[in-house]
């Protein structure tokens, strides 16, 4: 375990109801990316570990806000160590009311299309493989979430048609803990329940990119 992260506190969750762009960004910077910095260099190794593959941490910078402060930050994980928006990538993040770690594409990613082929040829392997408690997250902009448990193959399927046909498409899935619990969770214990959630999506991570690697041809 990265032996600077020891957790998320209230503080870091109210950090998002300071008022301002400059002065929200500095309590980020202050209070929450060290902490994101401190995940990174713990999961870098553990997902190219099991991915087989150079992974990279990006801790958010919201560089091209210059009005509105961030509802959110995160850090990300890409086999890219330039960026991870146009790749399949890693993310654990914070809300104001929860935190989250999770798997996919964003709306940039250039190979989400085939993405979209393979939830919409695998969606019955897909519904499987992602347990009940986890979540599809189709808007990585918006806190709201849609529960695994009520997420069909036909739904998965969808899903993925809508990745190969909208421009602004994009799909996340992964899981979610409410502020109220994780300020009862020592650093040890987010990082496991991390661990834990990433090692299910790791195999989306694979498949993803053969997916990728055959559209690709």
């Amino acid at each position: 375990m990265p032996p600077l992260f020891t957790g998320f506190d209230k503080a870091d969750f109210d950090v998002f109801r300071i008022p301002g762009l400059e002065p929200r960004m500095s309590a980020i910077r202050e209070r929450i990316q060290p902490k994101l910095a401190a995940l990174g260099e713990h999961f870098v190794p553990f997902l190219s570990e099991r991915l087989q593959s150079p992974m990279y941490a990006h801790v958010a910078k919201h560089a091209r806000r210059t009005v509105n402060p961030p509802g959110d930050t995160w850090v990300a994980f890409s086999a890219n160590g330039r960026g991870y928006k146009q790749h399949p990538h890693f993310q654990i993040g914070i809300w104001p009311t929860h935190i989250f770690a999770a798997f996919g594409y964003i709306y940039e990613a250039k190979d989400k299309v085939a993405f979209g082929n393979y939830l919409r040829a695998q969606a019955r392997d897909i519904e499987r493989l992602v347990p009940t408690d986890f979540i599809y997250i189709p808007d990585h902009t918006q806190p709201s979430s849609i529960p695994a448990a009520q997420v069909s193959e036909r739904d998965i399927v969808a899903f993925g048609e809508r990745l190969m046909q909208v421009k602004k498409a994009e799909l996340l899935i992964g899981k979610r803990m409410d502020q109220e619990t994780v300020m009862t969770q020592t650093g040890s214990q987010l990082v496991e329940w991390v661990e834990n959630t990433f090692t299910p999506l790791c195999t989306l991570w694979v498949e993803a990119s053969r997916a990728q690697a055959i559209h690709g041809r």
